[in-house]
């Protein structure tokens, strides 16, 4: 079957999972919302099945985008980045508010698809460096002992004993402050900056590169520094002399094309009231401005030319003064998949602060586990705690499970103050115990506006 060659063991393996194995994973770090996760996971699936169709049809299947509905700290950009942390591939979130129309001052909405790139480069560069890191290590481990002992003209066995006998104490770390000559290489190139539409960071970093192709590179220079310090430098030299960088400028291209996620927060900010000039204009003017990357076009980046036809586009907005209805209709169209998120209640409170494996509770006993200090909530403390955070909620603005830090923060001040001086020591935290620390806050809504 003629189906996509991803080259990428990563992408691949994490294409393959099921709609109710991602629901699953996401299940583990965000609490409710089901038909939001039920969403994500069939667009993700969605890529593994496109990959298996053959051309022509394949090229023909396009993302279902989705425009996420629901009030601030529900999940909406939680359930997002997990997504693509379980899939292995490059994420983007940025705030819609913060570009402007072509022609305005701001940024260019390509910026966007030029920063998922580089997140994908760097991805995949990390990726890389660990497969080769043990064979670096051991090139700057010869390095650092050609400079402690050089070989001479002829070695002989007593050169190779009294060797072995300083690489068992370079091991050990017996020269970490020993001071040594190293040559190290570096770009002798210093950013040019040019004006340009594109902007400075993009043509600068890329004109600097064209110019070091054409005056050499790199240059060798000798200095001295610590071996410790030396270790470092090294490192990273060698593990760039051992990738492929053109094969990782390849995957990260691939991945960026075809798993990439860029989340699109803040989508009803540009929604224009309907004027015919001042910032409304501008704000109409990024809607149709997104509308070909979302659809599917060509940016132009410092690694070559990006198509944005597979990238999946997930927006979000409160919309609490203003519907999707409002959006331009071209736009409404390019994100056909809608899911509305629920606001959270102390139920839902409560199972945030035990169930996720990156739970607010186990964040902080592992916090003041390293002071000596041995934390205990009861379940009528969690409770309160839910209560509270619910309450503050709903009698100020409400911005969901945000809240939830706020309560943790100040329930927990004394204690992640005092905590160095008292342990080590168990510490039960009780209902009594949250009552007394958040009950007056709560009851007086001035107080809770700038505590809670």
């Amino acid at each position: 079957m003629d189906i996509i060659n991803f080259d990428d063991d990563v992408l691949e393996n994490a294409m393959k999972l099921t709609p109710r194995q991602i629901v699953a994973e996401l299940d583990r770090y965000v609490i409710s919302q089901h038909d939001a996760k039920r969403a994500v996971s069939i667009a993700l699936r969605n890529r593994w099945r496109r990959a298996m169709v053959p051309k022509p049809l394949r090229d023909e299947i396009l993302p279902n985008n989705i425009l996420m509905l629901g009030p601030t700290g529900v999940g909406k950009t939680e359930i997002s980045r997990r997504l693509a942390r379980l899939a292995g591939a490059p994420f983007v979130k940025v705030e819609a508010s913060k570009f402007t129309e072509v022609g305005y001052v701001g940024r260019d909405v390509d910026g966007m698809v030029r920063e998922l790139v580089q997140v994908a480069v760097d991805i995949v560069k990390s990726e890389f460096a660990a497969k080769v890191e043990n064979s670096a290590r051991g090139n700057v481990r010869e390095i650092i002992l050609d400079s402690l002992l050089p070989a001479p003209k002829e070695p002989n066995d007593s050169y190779f004993r009294t060797r072995n006998k300083i690489a068992e104490q370079l091991d050990s770390g017996a020269f970490d402050d020993k001071e040594i000559e190293i040559t190290i290489t570096k770009n002798p190139m210093k950013t040019v900056e040019i004006v340009s539409q594109a902007g400075l960071e993009e043509f600068g970093i890329n004109m600097q590169e064209m110019l070091g192709d054409m005056f050499g590179q790199k240059e060798s220079k000798k200095r001295r520094m610590t071996v410790r310090k030396a270790k470092e430098q090294l490192l990273q030299e060698e593990i760039d002399k051992l990738v492929d960088r053109d094969r990782i400028l390849d995957i990260a291209k691939i991945r960026a094309q075809e798993a990439g996620i860029i989340f699109i927060d803040e989508i009803d900010k540009i929604v224009g009231a309907g004027s015919t000039s001042g910032p409304d204009v501008s704000r109409e003017g990024v809607q149709r401005d997104l509308l070909p990357l979302i659809e599917g076009t060509s940016v132009m980046t410092k690694y070559g030319a990006v198509r944005t036809d597979h990238i999946l586009f997930i927006a979000s907005g409160a919309f609490s003064s203003s519907s999707p209805s409002d959006l331009i209709p071209e736009l409404q169209g390019r994100l056909p998949i809608r899911v509305e998120l629920s606001q959270l209640d102390a139920d839902d409170f409560k199972r945030i602060l035990i169930e996720p494996e990156n739970s607010l509770i186990k964040q902080y006993t592992a916090l003041l586990a390293t002071e000596g200090i041995e934390l205990i909530f009861t379940d009528g403390a969690i409770e309160n705690i839910a209560f509270f955070a619910g309450e503050v909620n709903r009698k100020t603005d409400n911005i969901g499970a945000r809240r939830l830090h706020t309560a943790m923060s100040t329930l927990l001040s004394d204690l992640l103050f005092d905590a160095s001086e008292i342990a080590p020591k168990k510490i039960k935290i009780t209902k009594k115990t949250v009552h007394k620390k958040l009950a007056r806050i709560v009851e007086s809504e001035d107080l809770s506006k700038f505590i809670l």
